[in-house]
């Protein structure tokens, strides 16, 4: 059977976007069915105006019944505090009724995100939206010294053992650079390789 794997995302500016379908093209490279989908807006409308946050979605919104049909989950959101964005966590403390069934256990899990500076709280995000699904049961899968990418020094770059991570500048300027996107990629295809081990 093939794998299936969510990948499920918050992004303001699209940074989050655009490493989710990096994440997606690394679960599709190893033969998993991929969907993409993100998280409802929870932020006001005049909030988002003001803002300037993305607001032309090419991606779904998803529903927290959703999560019970893949068997990887890989989420991505921004770094709000070393926390994720609290639409990100307004979209888990929905899904009170699937942990109460036990429909997330055992399947795979892994987590990706951004921040304004190098140091801006990537790995405590990280960190903690893997709390929220070790509570659900998944098994948590991160981004392996296999990819040596995360390891340079040659230039700034995010990238750490608890996921990919990208760095988006304080005014938002800077996109993900080639070296994260293959983290991205490596992370995805990593996670539905694993999940299509468990489910074999």
């Amino acid at each position: 059977m093939t794998t299936k794997v969510l990948v499920l995302y918050y992004s303001s500016y699209g940074h989050i976007k655009t490493m989710a379908e990096a994440v997606a093209e690394g679960a599709a490279a190893a033969g998993a069915t991929v969907d993409i989908k993100r998280v409802p807006e929870t932020a006001p409308a005049e909030v988002v105006a003001a803002a300037g946050f993305v607001t032309d979605h090419s991606h779904p919104e998803a529903q927290p019944a959703d999560l019970a049909e893949y068997d990887a989950i890989i989420v991505g959101t921004p770094t709000r505090y070393g926390n994720p964005a609290s639409q990100m966590a307004s979209f888990w403390d929905r899904t009170g009724g699937l942990w109460a069934q036990g429909k997330l256990i055992g399947k795979v899990g892994g987590a990706f995100t951004s921040s304004a500076t190098q140091h801006g709280g990537n790995e405590a995000t990280l960190l903690s939206m893997h709390k929220t699904l070790l509570h659900h049961g998944l098994v948590i899968v991160g981004l392996p010294y296999a990819f040596a990418g995360q390891m340079t020094l040659d230039a700034i770059a995010g990238g750490s053992p608890y996921g990919a991570t990208t760095i988006a500048a304080g005014d938002g300027s800077r996109q993900p650079s080639e070296v994260e996107l293959d983290g991205a990629r490596f992370q995805g295809r990593h996670i539905a390789e694993i999940a299509g081990k468990l489910s074999a």
